[in-house]
């Protein structure tokens, strides 16, 4: 076993790791909010966000891609069916669910979509336990999983949530993202044991990036402010996006899934916790330090796993 895989199996690491791009993706609710501004989006104006989200992932694409040449890694040396493999990543992983996100927020509020998006470890570990032998379900992940996501339902906690109702266009689509996230991520990890993973998280988020601006634009959307406040925000997003994708993806790669999904329940918790700070909410609420006990607890009970059966 080589240095980097030691690195990236080591249990600190690894947490450390996947609570910092959770907190990178977390920080990106009060970015976009930020952004909607900026760029003059208005709250109703799918196509418009479609872009909006393009761009940020195709710049993060094309970022990373930039950085593994630096890095003296071959964008060319892919083999047969190779790009084929990517060009399905970047469409399910990238275009596909986050056109789904964006189309069910216009249809429910924030907090719901928050929670609806959370499914998305369930499925993440679900689907580990059938596809992978080492991966299996226990009662720890189940109780942990269930305490990630009472986590995140106490950190959204409003009134509006004891009307709770579903819709296929609304809760619907963001549950089909979330468990398109989860597919799609599984098959990553399967794409990434052939190729290295900032290549291939780099030409995934390009793809499914370009993929999503022609999209925003065929159907009226459009970016109509390039102040540099607002290229200063795109830029963070890009920062935010190439960072904690490619890093995700060495997780994943080296670590079982149901070790790493369960971190996803920080980030509705830290972009609520982030969105009061820098949006002028006040953050004094007995609800943000539940959710992260709350959270945090279910993290440590999902990987409190048997050396033996790993």
């Amino acid at each position: 076993m080589d240095r980097s895989t030691l690195l990236f199996t080591h249990k600190k690491f690894v947490f450390l790791a996947a609570a910092f791009c959770c907190l990178l993706w977390g920080s990106a609710y009060p970015a976009i909010k930020t952004g909607y501004v900026l760029f003059n989006i208005a709250a109703d104006d799918i196509p418009g966000k479609i872009v909006f989200a393009g761009y940020r992932f195709l710049l993060a694409g094309i970022a990373l891609l930039l950085f593994a040449v630096v890095s003296g890694k071959a964008l060319g040396r892919l083999r047969k069916g190779q790009f084929k493999q990517i060009a399905i990543l970047g469409l399910t992983q990238t275009t596909l669910q986050y056109a789904f996100f964006y189309i069910g927020l216009a249809y429910t509020s924030g907090v719901k979509g928050s929670i609806m998006n959370a499914t998305g470890t369930f499925f993440s570990v679900l689907l580990a336990h059938y596809l992978y032998k080492n991966d299996r379900l226990t009662s720890n992940k189940v109780i942990g999983c269930i305490l990630g996501f009472a986590g995140v339902m106490i950190v959204n906690f409003s009134s509006g949530l004891m009307n709770f109702t579903f819709s296929l266009p609304g809760e619907g689509s963001v549950v089909l993202a979330a468990f398109i996230l989860s597919a799609a991520s599984i098959y990553g990890k399967r794409i990434s044991q052939t190729m290295d993973t900032t290549v291939m998280t780099g030409y995934q988020l390009a793809i499914g990036g370009f993929i999503l601006t022609v999209g925003g634009y065929l159907f009226g959307g459009n970016l109509s402010e390039f102040g540099w406040r607002a290229l200063l925000l795109l830029g963070y997003l890009v920062l935010l996006s190439s960072v904690a994708f490619a890093l995700w993806s060495v997780l994943l790669k080296y670590n079982r899934v149901g070790m790493v999904a369960p971190f996803n329940f920080l980030i509705p918790v830290s972009g609520a916790i982030l969105s009061a700070i820098f949006l002028d909410e006040s953050i004094l609420e007995w609800k943000y330090a539940a959710a992260l006990i709350l959270v945090c607890i279910g993290i440590v009970l999902v990987n409190r796993i048997k050396p033996d059966k790993a």
